[in-house]
């Protein structure tokens, strides 16, 4: 008798769970912290989906019920974010989910997607549950990037006359990528996923993706000097450099490069 009156009480909300949420029961929301839209944040380098899980039937109490549908929500909020991770880029031509064809890939970014937070909760009267949940593309990039051969020496000597690096590439028609490269006109690195510590690409990432310059000069990435340069062209994904920018780069303390301290802006 106690699951059969449990599952009578449930039967009218869990009819209406799936078939749309103007259906369901006003949620309790618990907010772990504020979180922005589901999908790809670059200026803030997340990624964030959604989980809903229904309670299951069969539970001793509502209590139960609700562990349970928290689980199934997990679940399917780390589906979604997988599947969100495979269509990112990488690089030029290169998806997350190309990379993700080798098995010792796969099972890192897999990996990755499964250490997500919890960012809020809403909780039903029939004891239904969703979950935000999100994913530094940090981690993501971490997960697929094999430090280069190419050495990248950054310049620590002097003082440090800029904060962060602002790259305006804004009319060059580049859509936003987990791993940028700065180049010089002769195609030498002077910026790059693989020159980053591992300690690094898994806190910070490569570069945030903005829209706006005025915004990128106050990103907190980039501190309150950021140095500022105009790409002047593409090869692929990777951003080509004016030989002027190139030059004073070669002459100021970059340590703030070694420390992923870099904005993008496109449009």
């Amino acid at each position: 008798m106690r699951h059969s009156l449990w599952g009578l009480l449930l039967a009218v909300p869990l009819s209406a769970f799936g078939q749309g949420r103007a259906a369901r029961p006003a949620p309790t929301v618990e907010v772990v912290r504020p979180v922005g839209s589901v999908g790809v944040n670059w200026e803030g380098q997340v990624l964030r989906a959604t989980g809903a899980g229904a309670p299951d039937l069969k539970a001793a109490n509502p209590g139960q019920a609700r562990l349970g549908a928290e689980r199934s929500a997990r679940q399917e909020a780390s589906k979604n974010l997988l599947d969100q991770v495979r269509t990112l880029q990488l690089s030029a031509g290169r998806s997350v989910g190309d990379e993700m064809a080798r098995d010792e890939v796969r099972g890192r970014v897999e990996t990755a997607v499964r250490a997500h937070k919890v960012v809020a909760k809403r909780f039903f009267s029939d004891s239904g549950v969703e979950l935000d949940v999100e994913v530094p593309l940090a981690a993501i990039t971490s997960a697929l990037v094999v430090p280069a051969p190419e050495t990248i020496v950054f310049n620590s000597e002097g003082a440090k006359r800029y904060t962060g690096l602002v790259v305006d590439a804004r009319g060059l028609g580049l859509k936003p990528v987990l791993a940028p490269r700065l180049l010089d006109a002769a195609g030498k690195a002077l910026y790059g996923a693989g020159a980053l510590a591992s300690e690094i690409r898994e806190s910070t990432g490569v570069a945030a993706w903005f829209n706006s310059l005025d915004a990128a000069k106050k990103a907190a990435l980039v501190g309150e000097k950021p140095m500022v340069v105009k790409a002047t062209g593409l090869k692929g994904s990777d951003l080509v450099l004016g030989s002027d920018d190139v030059k004073t780069l070669g002459e100021v303390n970059t340590r703030f490069l070694a420390e992923g301290r870099v904005v993008i802006v496109t449009q």
